[in-house]
């Protein structure tokens, strides 16, 4: 692997030595920097564990608690590969982002396992799997058939499973049963079994009633034990576990991420994979923290007003079943414990109503920041980033480095290719893929790996043709954005060619600002700073507008000014503030800046007057109020006060005009102001009051 000691000292402004075997020969060299305070970071992941020992056991080392030691892998992403030479850039890059602090702390779930174990399924593979762990685990089983051991070893639940729900820790299960056997009582003696005629009573202790030609002569055999009664009435138990370990064909739950504490084993799984289910249920005992990986605003939420729901795009993305509508208060419930932290959420939230909370947005824009300040200063030219997971997507990369190692033929992670980790591919989106655009990256790529639900696939693929769509309208060539696919090795010749495709144009001048904690005040930046970079390229006028995709988090409003009637009800229900009235005139007015497509004003509006328009514009209008309508205010008839529009008073006289309580005098109320209909109807001598009765 090629190393320039000189040339990445110099990108991270340290002298730096080079050593070729710091984990066998130049181990002391390690040693020495162990029990210094600076920063500490080792170039390479495959001993990683190593190192970690070799700290602990040299005297004087600083507490890897105080002083965490950071790994970085240069080998696979840049050191192997045909372009290895000239991947110094991205050295620089990923060892300086390396150096970067861990995130800063934030609220954690806590999870309590006391080791209560709930296995469905047949009862004799229920019970082998159940010898594996009833050691660490209490074990409760509910049959679904089969035949077990004479042995009462452990509780047996029959009947059918009704609902299960919860996580772990806090699993609850409903069953109901109705069959005459009580396994509880039954003392597992055969006696039923033997006398039953019809053959209907099996080895699960359990009656088949389609068979059964109600002969009892099982009840007669178990006379003294009295387990058996065909009048029991059904009954419904409800129990809770800390895990359920489900084995059969059709998991308990639908969602693609299952909640954390639940196995799901079907009948055709192998022995490894048994293997992996035991030895996972066997660790989850005891008390377990993770990070809320989420913040959610209500105050920012398009979810709903006034009972009427606008944006639901988390609640139709999220993959955990995590988030369900509170539409009574006009919000959205996130459950911590079931949230998995994909972050997908937050990426098609238009508001930013929820944001990723660990790494937050601003952490992940230092680190952008970082990375790609610091692939330029080494020299590096048209970056690259891909983004993918720290688990399958960075094994896929290595993968890739190491056949380039092996295979000359194969091109390998290019120089240019900046790949960074995270927790999950979808947690970071177009606020933060256009800030590392304006940062200087000449693309932007997303690998994805299969382990991700369906729809994110989706969700990704529609932001990112937003954000296709605003760069190619300001003038920047080539293909910016896009996902790559693959599932495993046999994709990686297709990886391969993904990352070899040409350089897009990029910005002519790096952007500077900071990335902010709301994600529109990212996205303004953003934007601000592309419309100036390219504001001398041609084919744009000032005022131009920027047609977008339906999933676009910026657009207009198309108001029908013949079926409007300025009820101004859209103005209550706009959670961000796009709408608003005229305290002086009848106005609608507007401010497209705002305005998030959420919806809301059209499904509120009762003549369906409203109608949403993807799309960004880029004049200053963009942040002035307009009007969209306006009418002429009525004025009361009797005082000459205006009190409403009169296209509003028209439209209600018409309609109520047919309706036997306002005909004569009461419909000419409808014309007065509310101070002077109530001064008509006490002065009227004709009008009947309640002392008159």
């Amino acid at each position: 692997m090629p190393l320039d000691p000189k040339a990445l000292g110099q990108a991270l402004d340290e002298d730096l030595t080079l050593h070729t075997t710091l984990c066998r020969r130049d181990a002391p060299a390690f040693q020495r920097a162990a029990r210094s305070r600076d920063e500490l970071v080792v170039a390479c992941t495959q001993e990683s564990r190593l190192f970690t020992e070799l700290s602990q056991q040299t005297e004087g080392a600083v507490d890897l608690d105080v002083r965490p030691i950071r790994f970085v892998n240069i080998r696979e992403t840049g050191g192997w590969g045909r372009e290895a030479r000239q991947a110094t850039p991205k050295m620089a890059a990923l060892l300086a982002a390396a150096r970067l602090p861990d995130p800063e702390p934030v609220p954690t779930v806590t999870y309590k396992s006391d080791g209560r174990l709930l296995i469905i399924g047949p009862l004799e593979q229920a019970e082998t799997l159940a010898a594996l762990v009833s050691d660490a685990l209490d074990v409760t089983l509910l049959a679904t058939g089969g035949s077990g051991q004479q042995a009462r070893q452990y509780p047996v639940m029959a009947g059918q499973l009704q609902s299960l729900r919860g996580w772990l820790g806090a699993f609850e299960v409903t069953v109901s049963s109705s069959n005459p056997i009580d396994l509880d009582l039954c003392t597992r003696c055969n006696a039923c079994v033997a006398a039953c005629p019809e053959g209907a009573i099996g080895l699960d202790y359990q009656i088949d009633l389609s068979r059964c030609q109600s002969h009892r002569a099982c009840v007669k055999a178990c006379d003294a034990v009295g387990a058996i009664n065909f009048q029991r009435e059904a009954q419904t138990r409800e129990e809770k576990f800390d895990l359920v370990l489900d084995l059969r064909d059709a998991p308990g739950f639908t969602q693609h991420a299952l909640p954390q504490g639940y196995v799901h084993l079907p009948p055709t799984a192998d022995a490894l994979a048994q293997v992996r289910a035991v030895t996972q249920l066997r660790d989850l005992v005891g008390e377990f923290e993770k990070p809320k990986f989420f913040t959610y605003k209500q105050k920012l939420c398009a979810h709903g007003r006034n009972l009427s729901v606008g944006c639901n795009a988390c609640v139709d993305v999220c993959s955990a079943s995590a988030i369900s509508s509170d539409i009574k208060r006009n919000q959205i419930v996130v459950n911590p414990n079931l949230c998995v932290g994909c972050g997908t959420c937050t990426t098609v939230c238009p508001t930013g109503a929820l944001s990723y909370a660990y790494p937050r947005a601003s952490e992940q824009g230092v680190k952008l920041r970082t990375l790609l300040a610091s692939y330029a200063k080494a020299g590096g030219k048209d970056a690259a980033l891909l983004l993918h997971s720290q688990a399958a997507g960075a094994a896929m990369v290595n993968d890739l480095g190491r056949m380039a190692q092996l295979d000359k033929t194969v091109r390998g992670v290019p120089a240019r290719v900046i790949p960074l980790p995270l927790w999950h591919t979808s947690s970071v989106g177009i606020d933060l893929w256009l800030t590392a655009f304006a940062y200087g990256a000449s693309q932007v790529w997303v690998l994805m790996t299969g382990e991700e639900a369906p729809q994110y696939h989706d969700a990704l693929r529609e932001q990112m043709a937003v954000a296709e769509s605003i760069v190619q309208a300001l003038g920047y060539s080539g293909r910016h954005f896009k996902l790559i696919e693959v599932r495993d090795a046999r994709d990686l010749p297709l990886l391969d060619s993904e990352l070899g495709e040409a350089p897009a144009q990029g910005v002519t001048r790096a952007a500077s600002f900071a990335v902010q904690a709301e994600k529109r005040a990212t996205l303004d930046l953003a934007l601000d700073h592309l419309l100036q970079d390219s504001a001398s390229r041609a084919g744009r006028t000032k005022d131009a507008a920027i047609a977008l995709p339906a999933a676009s988090p910026f657009g207009t409003l198309n108001v029908n000014r013949d079926a409007c009637t300025l009820c101004l009800s859209c103005v209550s229900a706009c959670p961000a503030g796009a709408l608003q009235d005229n305290a002086d005139r009848p106005q609608l007015r507007f401010i497209e800046k705002n305005c998030v497509q959420c919806g809301l004003c059209a499904t509120t509006c009762p003549e369906n007057a409203i109608s949403l328009q993807p799309r960004l514009l880029l004049g200053e209008e963009r942040r002035q109020p307009r009007v969209l309508n306006e009418a002429q205010p009525y004025q009361c008839v009797r005082c000459g006060k205006p009190f409403g529009t009169l296209k509003g008073i028209e439209v209600m006289i018409a309609k109520l005009s047919g309706h036997a309580m306002f005909q004569g005098e009461a419909l000419e109320r409808l014309k007065m102001c509310g101070d002077c209909r109530v001064v008509d109807i006490y002065t009227n001598p004709d009008e009947k009051k309640i002392t008159d009765i």
